[in-house]
């Protein structure tokens, strides 16, 4: 039985015209998001305000991540035309922050990571003003595949390690805390002119200890940008809510952040890897 949600965790969601001509474009453009493949919360703000989160690489995911609802399975083969109609679909929304995220495609033998950089080109081309935000998979380690999104200059590189190391076992088996670490990392190295970001999600029963040896971890391999929010149930298949982390604690994990460096923090119930992203650009990069 799912745990009742606390006051702090009520949101009210608006249908208004913007929200239904936001879902009609996406339908007629064949576009997958993740605000919707991952039964996102916040998908009736975003999609009200006009914005939404591009996932590309169909909606099958090769792995079974046990908190998250996206589908798992055998995918389909690359569109080839996707990356044009997610650009298209920024410029009819007209975009000034552009979120690209993926399932993960371990059956191909990039990750999909060329396709990303083809996106990234797309959406230059026909907004070149556009602030333009990657969130990839870990490619298996595969640092040939993250060169190929770096070097089509996204101007964040996100990637997140979703959760404490000692619940990779149980959350994410088919992942690396280790691995999701070298990555941004070596972000960093190829271009140090990118931003890095990462994000986790909390209520799984970790520690405030074990959140904060992330939030070290992160900063030492000179990650930028943190996202913490709370872990809701998508389905009764999926791991349980062990907590529903206050908003109080929220507010410190941000302190904390800042205090390490970080240079910008999003940490309350409701945030999301892609939720108000262009917060940070508004603020550090005039978009």
């Amino acid at each position: 039985m799912r745990k009742p949600f606390p006051s702090w965790l009520k949101k009210r969601v608006s249908f208004n015209e913007d929200y239904l001509e936001t879902s009609k474009l996406l339908k007629r453009l064949k576009l997958n998001t993740v605000c919707q493949s991952a039964s996102c919360p916040n998908i009736g703000e975003c999609f009200a305000n006009r914005t939404a989160t591009f996932m590309i690489l169909g909606n099958v995911c090769t792995r079974n991540c046990r908190f998250c609802n996206v589908a798992g399975g055998t995918p389909e083969s690359l569109d080839d035309e996707e990356p044009r109609r997610v650009a298209r679909a920024a410029v009819e929304l007209g975009l000034k922050h552009v979120v690209i995220t993926s399932v993960t495609r371990d059956d191909l033998p990039d990750g999909g990571a060329g396709h990303f950089a083809r996106t990234i080109e797309a959406i230059r081309e026909a907004k070149p003003d556009a602030i333009i935000e990657v969130l990839t998979p870990d490619f298996k380690g595969d640092s040939n595949a993250v060169e190929k999104v770096v070097k089509a200059l996204p101007h964040i590189y996100n990637h997140n390690v979703e959760t404490v190391p000692e619940f990779y076992d149980i959350v994410r088996p088919q992942a690396d805390y280790q691995r999701s670490l070298d990555l941004l990392k070596y972000v960093k190295q190829i271009n140090e002119g990118i931003y890095t970001k990462s994000g986790l999600m909390v209520g799984l029963g970790e520690t405030m200890e074990q959140v904060t040896g992330v939030m070290r971890d992160l900063r030492e391999v000179g990650c930028d940008i943190l996202t913490i929010g709370q872990y809701l149930q998508p389905s009764r298949d999926h791991i349980e809510i062990k907590e529903f982390i206050r908003p109080k604690v929220f507010k410190k994990y941000e302190e904390i952040g800042y205090e390490m460096g970080f240079k910008y923090v999003a940490s309350a119930p409701f945030v999301r890897s892609s939720f108000h992203a262009e917060d940070f650009s508004k603020k550090f990069m005039n978009s």
